[in-house]
């Protein structure tokens, strides 16, 4: 039988500038419902970090890792993680990524030690998973859909139904429709395929959720220099 383990994580950020309510009352919520489903609560099958705890159950970025590490270092293992915070974008140090950009979770002391990106979130909880065992992960926040750069992404259509994105498919699409219509002189009929093309461009762009936001931090949108 495989044992179950979760990690709960709820950051109001009281006191400062980027304070939030409801964080710890959804990691309440969220330990509530998972225990319906067979998550135990005990010390060895549970970790809790808010920033009304104190000690290692305080959500720093060292003690943030640290909690991840433990989540997910045994064998055959269903893990779940569970984080309600803020949400940011820094600047890729070593410019992989073709926005720019890394997606990060923000500790309560982000201010002093930064921001976790999406790279580290990845070598800790996805690297790092065991072949045998599973996980199962919720972000509250925003830029959730890529903070953990996994290969597919997948959205409700109109109907509800969940579908898997083909970014690349479609970016093919859209780039074989952009050299037909810059091929030639202007005609309406043009015109309106360039309305086609960049419908269809905001379509694909928006179901990634990964670009830019305003500079500075504001109480939803944390963007580190």
């Amino acid at each position: 039988m495989q044992r179950r383990k979760s990690l709960l994580i709820g950051i109001n950020y009281t006191g400062s500038d980027n304070a939030l309510k409801g964080c710890h009352e959804d990691v309440d919520n969220v330990a509530e419902f998972i225990k319906y489903r067979g998550y135990e609560d005990g010390p060895h099958d549970q970790l809790v970090l808010r920033d009304d705890l104190e000690d290692d159950y305080y959500p720093t970025g060292h003690n943030l890792l640290a909690a991840i590490d433990w989540l997910v270092s045994e064998e055959n293992t269903i893990c779940f993680f569970h984080y309600s915070g803020h949400g940011g974008q820094i600047d890729d140090p070593q410019g992989r990524h073709p926005s720019g950009l890394l997606d990060s979770i923000v500790p309560v002391d982000f201010e002093e030690n930064g921001q976790i990106d999406s790279d580290t979130l990845h070598q800790h909880l996805v690297s790092r998973l065991h072949p045998s065992s599973s996980l199962f992960l919720i972000l509250d926040c925003c830029h959730s859909g890529s903070t953990l750069q996994l290969p597919f992404i997948y959205r409700n259509d109109d109907g509800g139904n969940v579908q898997q994105v083909d970014a690349e498919g479609i970016g093919k699409h859209l780039m074989k429709d952009a050299k037909h219509l810059i091929t030639g002189g202007f005609s309406f009929n043009k015109e309106a395929q360039t309305r086609d093309l960049y419908a269809g461009a905001t379509s694909l762009f928006r179901s990634l959720k990964h670009r830019r936001q305003a500079t500075g931090l504001e109480t939803d949108d944390f963007t580190q220099e």
